[in-house]
């Protein structure tokens, strides 16, 4: 539980610095955000979950990036580690190839595919604390579903739809990680 917070932790911290150094350039690292069929942005997938256009932009996504970072940690570090990556570049990339044009920031592409994730992988891996955690998102979250869909010409719609649709897909390929927690008490039981 520790080493989760720890994580958390570091996440908000890194994202809140260049959030500030964003602010104090006058947003010109928003350069880095995703623009769809540029060659030269194309390796922006990465930087693109990063910035964001504005302060409200930025604290509308922070705190629900924190809580469901630390819901996914429970599925352990690696799985986290493997699942963000894959909604990042699946994402990106399919945002890259698709989406209108513009430039695309914003985590919450990575949120929508926590999101994703999070309501599939506990009925999944039919494990209880995963269970009460898809159970937990689905109602305290599941009004982000309406964010799939097409909206205002600044919202990256399509960065929601496709971060959801690969979160599902990380869920049906990793939800069934061992449990760390579980599986070491069990091991101390049977000792």
């Amino acid at each position: 539980m520790r080493n989760n917070i720890k994580w958390v932790g570091a996440i908000f911290l890194a994202v809140t610095i260049i959030e500030i150094i964003n602010i104090l350039s006058g947003r010109s690292l928003n350069y880095f955000g995703l623009v769809p069929r540029s060659i030269d942005h194309l390796p922006h997938i990465f930087t693109a979950p990063l910035l964001h256009g504005s302060i409200w932009h930025f604290l509308s996504n922070i705190v629900t990036l924190c809580i469901f970072s630390f819901l996914l940690l429970q599925y352990g570090v690696k799985t986290y580690l493997k699942v963000t990556l894959t909604i990042i570049v699946t994402t990106g990339l399919a945002v890259w190839l698709f989406a209108r044009g513009g430039n695309h920031l914003g985590a919450s592409s990575v949120i929508y595919g926590y999101f994703g994730f999070l309501l599939l992988a506990g009925f999944i891996s039919k494990q209880f604390v995963r269970l009460m955690i898809s159970i937990f998102v689905g109602l305290v979250y599941g009004g982000l579903i309406f964010g799939v869909l097409p909206q205002g010409m600044y919202i990256s719609w399509e960065s929601h739809l496709f971060g959801f649709l690969f979160g599902i897909m990380a869920a049906k390929i990793w939800a069934h990680t061992p449990n760390p927690i579980t599986d070491r008490q069990a091991v101390s039981k049977n000792s």
